[in-house]
């Protein structure tokens, strides 16, 4: 990733900035773009926009930028469409500047960042027919492939906030995607603890998970040919669902068109029981894949992680890093798979 070197070491009061922990490594984004005044954080919590006030029912009108990406119906009528977030996180450009200062590192917050809007701005994925969940996926996979081999991206990630408490700051139902020039920390433990599985067993960490959950079944929620849907052991939230593929694949971007389509079906039986048995509660999802940082990661597999916000992090998780959950995941999948009966 190129690093201008000594040149203009100030970043501009519009710019964020990418920041190293100098004792973990961890990677921080300052998105200064985002910010307006100290007393903006008195209330820290953003009312979510009623639909009257809708940026996403027709981005042209309410000032966003051009598309990247565009799906039309049979009618000529857009059905999803991708365009570069009117707020980033990151901007866009060629190179990073080195903000570093005495000890400490820090460039400029270069990448990308876009979201992915779907046409109906009351229905959410899980209510959604699975044709136009994989059409989501089917959009995921093609900006990916657009940005991947950018000079300042080394690592894509795809989420999604429903809700109150997930971030979503409209409800409209839209994903978010930002590319950025450093490998995120929650992965590089995830990439690391593949690696070491493998080294101590030689045997691929994913597909142990994947084999135990099919032939115990208790924590299972949903399968299909390519895909499994379970609520995860070790769950740090009250009915996290992980969906995983059957066939080993650490990349995301290599997901087949059949394999989008049975990822569709799985996620959305997840989502839809959860917004069935919880009375449509906030979540986040995210895809979890290997960097495109050019290095081959074998033991690793790409992922979806469902974290439903029931509760807050108090100081014991703030302080430890161990987030505690009040509901056994497998009564939590229990109850969720009564909800697709």
């Amino acid at each position: 990733m190129p690093v201008k070197k000594g040149e203009n070491k100030k970043a501009h009061p519009s710019e964020s900035e990418i920041r190293q922990d100098i004792v973990t490594g961890d990677w921080v984004v300052i998105a200064t773009a985002r910010a307006k005044r100290p007393d903006d954080f008195v209330s820290a919590e953003q009312p979510v926009q009623e639909p009257k006030s809708d940026p996403f029912e027709d981005p042209e009108a309410s000032g966003q930028e051009k598309d990247v990406l565009i799906y039309r119906r049979d009618d000529g009528d857009w059905s999803l469409r991708v365009f570069p977030n009117k707020f980033p996180v990151v901007q866009n450009s060629r190179t990073a500047k080195d903000l570093s200062e005495g000890p400490y590192f820090a460039m400029s917050g270069v990448g990308h960042h876009e979201i992915i809007v779907t046409r109906d701005p009351k229905r959410s994925l899980a209510l959604l027919d699975t044709w136009q969940v994989a059409e989501v996926i089917d959009a995921y996979q093609e900006r990916y492939l657009a940005l991947m081999n950018k000079k300042t991206v080394k690592y894509i990630q795809i989420f999604h906030n429903h809700g109150k408490g997930s971030g979503a700051s409209v409800l409209h139902p839209h994903s978010q995607l930002i590319a950025i020039p450093v490998v995120s920390p929650g992965l590089s433990l995830d990439l690391a603890g593949a690696e070491r599985y493998y080294r101590s067993t030689k045997q691929d960490v994913f597909s142990v998970i994947v084999a135990h959950e099919l032939e115990a079944r208790k924590r299972l929620i949903f399968e299909n040919e390519h895909f499994v849907a379970f609520c995860p052991f070790a769950s740090r939230a009250a009915f996290e669902i992980w969906v995983v593929g059957k066939r080993h694949n650490p990349y995301f971007e290599r997901i087949t068109d059949e394999e989008k389509f049975a990822c569709a079906e799985a996620l959305q039986a997840s989502l839809r029981a959860l917004h069935q048995g919880l009375n449509d509660p906030g979540y986040n999802f995210y895809i979890h894949t290997a960097p495109c940082d050019g290095s081959d990661y074998p033991h690793y597999r790409w992922h979806i992680e469902i974290i439903p916000r029931t509760a807050t992090w108090a100081g014991f998780e703030l302080s430890t890093g161990i987030e505690v959950s009040t509901i056994l995941p497998e009564v939590s999948a229990e109850f969720l798979r009564k909800q697709l009966q």
